[in-house]
């Protein structure tokens, strides 16, 4: 999905209803700052959201996600291009997903067995250290790298106003966290909240059972 695109749409909808930016925040039940992130391309409303904004706007969902006005002919097509586009994401995802298990997986394997040999076999102590020397290194690269492909994928869900949002790597890194969640602040309301790891950047619907 084009945000830039859909947030122009969304300004373009609400002028033509002669509504003010808080005036359309009222009538849906969020913040003037919200319409104002949407409208400047820096989100996308919340799947419970998307139907008021449609009804108050007088468009369909499926123009709301194609970013412009739609003729009968095009309706179609542009749903089924936004249903494509929503699965080809989760789908890669999953396939980053899988390739930081594995590498992380392969990076403990292997600088455990480096540590096994240098403790239990009998070599000379430079030997010995060299090897730890590497296993260490290869655990530290290997790390690195699962921490960069884990973060390129998918997005993080706040828990206390449902956005979601791309942690920087420094966050990422520093944060506690489970095997679904980290604890992360978020940077549309500002609350630090334990964010649940989606496999998606923005909501479509309210049945995104890939992402749990």
């Amino acid at each position: 999905m084009d945000l830039y695109l859909i947030g122009k749409f969304i300004q373009e909808q609400r002028k033509l209803k002669k509504l003010t930016q808080l005036q359309l925040a009222e009538k849906i039940g969020v913040s003037e700052k919200t319409i104002s992130k949407w409208e400047c391309g820096y989100g996308f409303p919340d799947s419970s959201l998307i139907l008021p904004l449609c009804n108050v706007l007088e468009i369909s969902a499926n123009e709301l996600l194609s970013g412009r006005k739609l003729e009968d002919k095009e309706y179609q097509q542009n749903a089924e291009d936004n249903i494509l586009k929503l699965l080809q994401e989760k789908k890669a995802s999953k396939k980053k997903l899988g390739i930081s298990i594995c590498l992380a997986v392969l990076t403990l394997l292997a600088s455990f067995t480096l540590f096994l040999v240098s403790g239990l076999s009998e070599m000379p102590d430079y030997l010995r250290v060299i090897l730890i020397i590497i296993g260490f290194i290869v655990l530290f690269v290997g790390l690195i790298l699962t921490c960069f492909i884990d973060n390129d994928y998918g997005s993080y869900e706040c828990r206390n106003c449902g956005e979601r949002f791309v942690p920087s790597m420094t966050q990422y890194i520093g944060a506690m966290h489970s095997l679904t969640t980290r604890h992360l602040k978020c940077p549309h309301c500002g609350k630090r909240t334990w964010a649940k790891r989606k496999l998606t950047k923005e909501k479509i619907d309210n049945n995104e059972n890939i992402d749990n």
